[in-house]
């Protein structure tokens, strides 16, 4: 009888560490793609910074050329307070998204507490 409780105990351990494993590499799975994410989104925000700054000197330009009476300050001033708005959306929307996300809320984590709690308090 103690040869059997010893091995569920060994095996249930076994379980466990395979789970935790699993876990830590799920982990860095998870920590890599988004390290090669936010690389791409870093290059693609400086290359937009950029763009967007010139189309910003472009439009108001072109606001300025369609409307000769409007000083080209007032043009660059309608043109900036658009892009401060449509900034202000995106942020507020990414903030959003943001907090929706749970990170270690999975599978792998959800077994890994549930055997801790059934190896510590045991029925």
């Amino acid at each position: 009888m103690t040869a059997l409780v010893s091995g569920i105990v060994e095996d249930a351990r076994e379980l466990l560490k395979q789970q935790f494993e699993l876990f830590k590499h799920e982990v860095r799975d998870d920590v890599r793609k988004i390290r090669v994410a936010m690389l791409a989104l870093g290059v693609a925000a400086g290359i937009g910074f950029v763009g967007t700054l010139l189309l910003g000197i472009t439009l108001g330009l072109l606001l300025n050329a369609l409307l000769p009476a409007l000083p080209l300050w007032a043009s660059f001033g309608i043109v900036t307070a658009v892009f401060l708005l449509v900034c202000g959306g995106l942020c507020a929307l990414s903030f959003f998204k943001l907090r929706s996300i749970d990170p270690l809320n999975n599978e792998t984590a959800e077994a890994l507490k549930e055997n801790v709690q059934w190896i510590t308090k045991p029925k």
